[in-house]
């Protein structure tokens, strides 16, 4: 966007910083759009928003071009140097009514439309669909309320890159392993919440952004206008690793979001048919310690780092920790239900049985722990039904 004239150029300056920010958690999918003052998004509420925008911001620079522009006046014409004679009166009763009535239908002409915009930003009832989405530390779980979907979101950004051991991509820390689905054209309610700290569910182009409170659960909706990725992060600070918490949402065309649903339902199918395969038989431990491996490197090594040594008097280590190489009931029960007032959450909805079985296995038997212990998926599954 070029500054043509004056009311350009202050809305270029005043507003830099600002859209900046949110330019930055868009991703290249929005580079076409001006980077010097707030963006209409891709929704009618965002577009609300961007005019409310623009009409305060037209009212503060009138205000302060008659101001401004009274006292520079003044300040001109009767100066000292041209012998004028200030006025000496007290009292005004006109000027008093004056600068009391004038600011106030001011203010009431900026809070109708205020308060109309709030009202329809807060209005999520009649929803065609819900998802709830909790945070944790430090990922999305997003769940189709009128669907059997459900999935953690992850960000996907190589560790290589992060620690600059490989060239930043294009989307670095704004891309995660499973994004969040909606369709187009209709009205989606968001129910947002915490399995721990406070986060903050945020998508510029959407104009949401809705704190997450462990055992409240807030409300927004959307209804996206585009197809598209559209790119957001976790903005309250929740933990060490708030700036690796990002959103990203894909927006499709209706028919093409029923396919995609369909499919996401026939893999949960699948993935619980092949959890009860699981259950009926025993992993090797070549088999247990590859896939704990894996799945030690995506959940934990973040935390407890890729060498089990954790971080000294933040994170405790694995290797040769109590629970690593102690009671085996205690370890299972620890990734099942995580510890109460510490930052390990449970893991039993964010993990398979066979996955929480080779990571307790890999945990136990790498980094010379060397237990010999081998955790099955039905060993999960005695746990947890126990607990129940």
């Amino acid at each position: 966007m070029k500054c043509r004239n004056l009311l350009s150029f202050l809305a270029c300056s005043t507003f830099a910083f600002t859209s900046t920010a949110a330019e930055s958690v868009s991703g290249a999918e929005s580079q076409g759009r001006s980077d010097l003052n707030l963006r209409p998004g891709v929704t009618d509420i965002s577009n609300q928003v961007y005019d409310l925008h623009m009409l305060m911001f037209l009212i503060c620079v009138i205000i302060a071009v008659l101001v401004f522009g009274v006292m520079f006046y003044s300040m001109v014409v009767h100066r000292k140097s041209k012998n004028a004679k200030p006025a000496n009166f007290h009292e005004n009763i006109k000027v008093e009514i004056a600068w009391t009535v004038v600011p106030f239908l001011i203010l009431i002409g900026m809070a109708v439309p205020a308060a109309n915009t709030l009202i329809d930003m807060e209005d999520a009832s009649k929803p065609d669909m819900t998802v709830l989405i909790t945070g944790s530390q430090w990922k999305w779980h997003y769940k189709y309320m009128d669907n059997d979907v459900e999935y953690f979101s992850v960000l996907a950004t190589q560790q290589e890159q992060i620690k600059n051991r490989l060239q930043k991509g294009e989307n670095y820390l704004l891309e995660v392993d499973r994004p969040l689905v909606i369709p187009t054209g209709q009205k989606v309610r968001f129910l947002i919440t915490s399995d721990d700290v406070i986060h903050s569910w945020w998508v510029p182009d959407f104009a949401v952004k809705k704190d997450a409170n462990p055992g409240f659960i807030n409300e927004a909706w959307a209804r996206v206008n585009e197809p598209g990725i559209y790119r957001g992060q976790c903005a309250e600070l929740c933990g060490k690793d708030h700036g690796f918490m990002p959103v990203v949402v894909i927006a499709k065309e209706p028919a093409e979001y029923q396919a995609w649903i369909e499919e996401q339902e026939a893999i949960a199918q699948r993935a619980k048919e092949e959890e009860q395969r699981l259950l009926a038989m025993n992993m090797s431990m070549d088999q247990l310690m590859t896939q704990g491996k894996k799945t030690y490197d995506t959940v934990c090594a973040a935390c407890h780092m890729p060498n089990g040594e954790g971080l000294p008097g933040v994170f405790p280590a694995i290797k040769g920790s109590p629970i690593a190489t102690g009671d085996v009931d205690a370890h299972i029960d620890i990734l099942i239900n995580g510890v109460t007032g510490t930052s390990m959450a449970s893991f039993a909805k964010q993990l398979t049985m066979s996955e929480i079985a080779a990571v307790i296995t890999y945990q136990r038997n790498a980094w010379g722990n060397n237990t010999g212990d081998m955790v099955q998926a039905k060993d999960i599954n005695a746990a947890m039904n126990g607990k129940e």
